[in-house]
């Protein structure tokens, strides 16, 4: 569920107001989206993969965590835009399908593999 945006980090592009399938955030009047309506986060990861400057943290569970997280130790942990980073999306990072081994579907004959 998502749990925090970070003032600090945020761009203001909109891009997590635009992708969430939810309608989860409203744009905020200083430019930094607002977690508007939280409950209604389907634990997607959509905002946090397109967030281009890893200012946003979706947590694994489906409901709210009891404490909101720390950004401080978010950030020290290396959780914050962890996803992001996961799936290889951003400069620098290898995509997640460059990592998967190819396995040949066919032998060379052209035959299905047992």
């Amino acid at each position: 569920m998502i749990e925090l945006v970070s003032a600090g980090r945020c761009v203001a592009c909109d891009k997590c107001v635009h992708v969430c399938p939810t309608d989860v955030f409203d744009p905020g009047a200083d430019g930094i989206p607002v977690i508007a309506r939280q409950d209604d986060c389907q634990t997607c990861f959509l905002c946090e993969a397109y967030c281009p400057v890893d200012a946003l943290f979706v947590a694994p569970q489906t409901h709210p965590l009891p404490d909101r997280p720390d950004e401080a130790g978010l950030h020290e942990s290396g959780l914050l835009g962890s996803y992001r980073a996961a799936i290889g999306w951003g400069r620098g990072r290898t995509p997640g399908a460059a990592l998967v081994p190819v396995v040949p579907l066919r032998d060379e004959t052209g035959g299905r593999k047992p």
